[in-house]
C-alpha cells in the first residue's frame, strides 16, 4: 500500500489587516499585521504518490471544499513551487478539505495553503531523507502561496511584518471565537483580486500609516488589558478595509443586509452593556466575534439571540 502523508493547519483572523501587497509575486504585506489563530477551523491535506507522473487534486470525501478549475490550478501550481524549491521531481495525488465553509471570508486559503506546505515539506523530506526546515522557514515558503497562510504556523497570536513572521506574547491566550456566517456563498471578488483593486481607492494613501498606528495602539491596549480600547481599534480597522473596497475603481463590496444588521446590533449592545466581544471581518460578508474566557455566558446569550436567523460557528 502506498504511503500517505497527512497534516492539518488552522485558519486565522487578522485584527490588523493584510490588504495591499508589496509589488512582485512574493505575497509580502505592505503593513504589519496582527492575527489570532483559529485552531478549531482547519484544513486537512493528504498526499499520496501519483502513479502517472502528474499531480492531481481531489476533494476529501465529506469535507467543505469544491475548487473551481482556476482555484485547483493555483493549488497544484503552488505544490509544484514547493517541489521546485526542494529540487524534487516526484508527483502526488493531493486530497484536501476544510471543516468550515470556504471562499466566504473565513480565511480558508490561509489554512489550506499552510496545510499543503506542511504536508508537502514533510513528505519530500521523508522521501529524500532530509531534516525538516525550521518552522519559520516553512511559514515563509507557505507565504508564497497565500500571504496570510504564514500566520497559521504560530499560535495564539501572530505578528507579521514584511517578510518576518513570529509568535508574539500577549494576554488573552484562550479567547472564545464565534463567527456569524450570514452568507456562505463563494465570493464574487477573490481576496487576491481585492489586494489588486484597493490600491485604486483614493483612500489608500495613508493606509500604511493608519495600520501601523493602530498596530501600536492595539498591542498597547492588549498589554494593558484594555478590552474596550481593543474593540474600538479593531472596529475601526475592519471598516477601514471595507471602505477601501467600496471606494476602489471599480468599486466592490462584501457586506450584505444581514451583515449591517448584526453590526448595528452589536454596536448598540456594547453601548448598552459597556462590554462585549471584539468584532472583526475578513474580505467577506461574515462577522467574527472574539470573547474573553470570562465572557462565555455572554457568548451563549448572543448565540441564542442570532442562531435562529444565522448560521453560527462557535468554539
Amino acid at each position: 500500500m502506498d504511503k500517505v502523508w497527512i497534516d492539518k493547519a488552522p485558519s486565522n483572523i487578522a485584527l490588523i489587516k493584510y490588504m495591499g501587497k508589496v509589488e512582485g509575486d512574493i505575497n509580502q504585506t505592505i503593513n504589519p499585521t496582527l492575527s489570532y489563530t483559529l485552531n478549531h477551523l482547519t484544513t486537512e491535506v493528504q498526499l499520496a504518490p501519483s502513479p502517472d507522473g502528474q499531480d492531481h487534486f481531489e476533494p476529501l470525501p465529506g469535507a467543505n471544499i469544491n475548487l473551481s478549475g482556476q482555484q485547483e490550478a493555483r493549488f497544484l501550481n503552488f505544490l509544484k513551487k514547493i517541489k521546485d524549491s526542494f529540487q524534487y521531481d516526484g508527483h502526488f495525488i493531493v486530497k484536501s478539505g476544510n471543516n468550515f465553509p470556504h471562499d466566504c471570508g473565513l480565511a480558508s486559503s490561509a489554512s489550506s495553503f499552510a496545510a499543503l506546505t506542511k504536508v508537502t515539506v514533510k513528505a519530500i523530506c521523508e522521501l529524500t531523507e532530509r531534516s525538516l526546515p525550521p518552522q519559520k522557514d516553512i511559514a515563509a515558503l507557505s507565504r508564497l502561496g497565500s500571504g496570510s497562510s504564514c500566520r497559521s504556523f504560530f499560535s495564539p497570536w501572530s505578528f507579521w511584518s514584511h517578510d518576518a513572521i513570529q509568535e508574539i506574547e500577549l494576554p488573552y491566550k484562550d479567547l472564545h471565537h464565534m463567527v456569524l456566517v450570514v452568507n456562505s456563498s463563494v465570493k464574487k471578488v477573490s481576496s487576491s483580486e481585492a489586494h489588486k483593486r484597493v490600491v485604486s481607492s483614493s483612500l489608500f494613501d495613508g493606509r500604511i500609516d493608519r495600520a501601523k498606528t493602530r498596530m501600536l495602539h492595539l498591542i498597547e491596549a492588549f498589554q494593558n488589558k484594555d478590552w474596550q480600547k481593543a474593540y474600538e481599534i479593531c472596529w475601526a480597522e475592519f471598516w477601514d478595509m471595507h471602505v477601501l473596497f467600496e471606494t476602489s475603481v471599480p468599486s466592490f463590496g462584501y457586506m450584505v443586509p444581514e451583515t449591517i444588521k448584526v453590526l448595528n446590533w452589536i454596536r448598540d449592545y456594547w453601548k448598552m452593556i459597556g462590554d462585549g466581544p471584539i468584532v472583526t471581518m475578513d474580505a467577506g460578508p461574515n462577522i467574527h466575534f472574539l470573547f474573553r474566557s470570562n465572557q462565555k455566558e455572554m457568548m451563549e446569550n448572543i448565540c441564542e439571540k442570532w442562531s435562529k436567523e444565522i448560521q453560527i460557528l462557535r468554539y
